[in-house]
């Protein structure tokens, strides 16, 4: 080797060195096509849940039938107003200088009978035409999501939603038409946002819509099986999924040229001790959480350690089904947010067979007294920022290095309604937490994951399901009593820096 070449090499690695301290990470550190963006959903940011020929969908009944179950009995009537204030939210994403923007449609704004059949609500479609239009206008690429839990109620009542195989038609149909309305300037699509959170949080813990598990005791939930239906939900989530992306790819890729693929959720889970068992118990823990999706979109089957703990109670996929599965992705949505322990627990006979006690492994928060990361303003939510790249590189490793979108990553604070606002707007923490997450994207890409974009949740505070609007994610804070005014939070004056460097 030349002494020049040594020189070359040694100047190389110091740079890498330095380019990757997290005080020091720039937006030219990444890939010039590298997307920075913004994510949203309907219910969440939308409102005018009565207004321009929207239908109900399954949350407006879980937020006024069981307000109980939501914070301060809160509700997504209003949101924050995106209805009717799109115009201006997209001048800010613009300002901050933001390459992109995640939304979801509302199925029940498109086809209020959640069928063709019932009708195309043309209010609807203008909506959201307007609303892509505005954001192509300013140079922001739209990421849109079809299905970010927001059901259509009638749907529910005829056969119970996504406990039903009817559903994958009916959503093939769904998609069908939001390809052919909206394909031409649309060019990144997501069929379903976490489908484990849907299932888990709908049919196992009950604390999401429609609101159901096994027990009676728990206040408003709705009598199910939580041994079964997350599963049944979860499979069927799938073939609607691999619906979607035939008739995408059949009908409209090669004229559209957009690209198609799904969101999926999950923790870094790392063991509680050294010994084999929380090893096991770990992967287990993985399997159980994000294979449980991964493993049939790469392979066309689920884990075998679902397969062999779940037993009859886990749906079969047919080998056609299998076979549609199997690469119905141009890209994998990835989004995170915390981290867990995973220790082993022996199998009880006695116990109820439930998700919740199927994968035999114990998520903990805590080991010798010590949490995995400071607690944020959700009970849930532990900041653990290497563990994006683990998991970065965990997809890498186990199914084959796909092309990966961030979807969503972020943190909140509690909602302090009698903080000074200027008080409110100092979210230091929020700042570190993406400094920190950004640097280990950073290091995942450099280890040659095919990362290709990383999307902030949230551009602005909003209605957060159970939470309510007791916490905030916001980049932006949402005043909720004097007429939903925006406000800039340091956070945002640190991206729109971050973004221009």
């Amino acid at each position: 080797m030349s002494f020049v070449l040594m020189i070359l090499l040694s100047l190389t690695a110091l740079q890498l060195q330095v380019d990757t301290t997290p005080s020091e990470i720039k937006r030219s550190q990444f890939p010039p096509e590298f997307m920075f963006g913004t994510a949203s959903s309907a219910y969440q940011y939308e409102g005018a849940v009565r207004e321009g020929g929207r239908g109900p969908s399954i949350w407006d009944t879980f937020t006024h039938n069981h307000p109980d179950k939501i914070a301060n009995g809160s509700t997504g009537d209003v949101a924050i107003d995106s209805y009717h204030r799109y115009k201006d939210d997209v001048s800010i994403m613009k300002d901050l200088g933001f390459d992109a923007y995640r939304f979801s449609l509302s199925w029940s704004r498109i086809l209020p009978s959640g069928k063709p059949s019932g009708g195309v609500n043309i209010e609807g479609i203008k909506y959201y035409n307007n609303l892509i239009d505005k954001l192509i206008s300013k140079g922001i690429e739209p990421f849109v999501t079809l299905f970010h839990w927001d059901s259509p109620q009638v749907l529910e009542q005829q056969y119970g939603g996504f406990l039903s195989h009817l559903i994958v038609e009916d959503f093939h149909d769904y998609a069908n038409i939001c390809f052919r309305e909206f394909g031409d300037r649309v060019k990144y699509w997501i069929t379903l946002n976490e489908p484990w959170s849907f299932s888990v949080g709908g049919y196992s813990s009950g604390i999401l819509a429609p609101g159901r598990c096994s027990s009676r005791q728990k206040s408003g939930c709705s009598m199910g099986d939580s041994g079964k239906e997350p599963y049944i939900v979860a499979h069927n989530q799938l073939l609607a999924h691999a619906s979607a992306v035939q008739v995408y790819r059949d009908k409209y890729q090669m004229e559209q040229k957009g690209k198609i693929g799904i969101t999926i959720v999950s923790n870094w889970i790392t063991p509680y001790s050294n010994s084999k068992e929380d090893n096991d118990a770990t992967k287990r823990a993985m399997d159980f959480m994000y294979g449980w999706f991964m493993d049939p979109l790469t392979k066309g089957d689920y884990p075998l350690s679902m397969k062999t703990l779940v037993g009859s109670r886990l749906p079969k996929f047919t080998k056609e089904q299998a076979r549609a599965l199997n690469g119905s992705f141009d890209f994998i949505g990835l989004n995170y947010y915390s981290a867990r322990y995973a220790q082993n627990t022996k199998h009880n006979c006695k116990i109820n067979k439930s998700y919740s006690t199927d994968s035999r492994a114990n998520q903990r928060v805590e080991r010798n007294g010590t949490y995995i990361g400071p607690k944020a303003g959700s009970s849930w939510l532990y900041i653990y920022p290497k563990g994006i790249e683990e998991l970065l590189l965990y997809t890498k490793e186990t199914y084959n290095n796909p092309t990966i979108y961030i979807t969503e990553n972020g943190v909140d604070e509690i909602n302090n309604e009698n903080l000074p606002l200027q008080e409110a707007l100092a979210d230091n923490t929020r700042i570190e937490f993406y400094r920190q997450h950004i640097f280990h994207v950073l290091r995942a890409l450099r280890e040659g994951v095919d990362v290709r974009g990383y999307f902030a949740w949230s551009l602005f505070d909003n209605f957060e399901w159970m939470d309510g609007y007791s916490v905030r994610f916001g980049l932006n804070y949402v005043n909720y009593k004097d007429g939903l005014k925006r406000y800039p939070k340091r956070s945002s004056q640190w991206f729109q820096k971050f973004l221009h460097q």
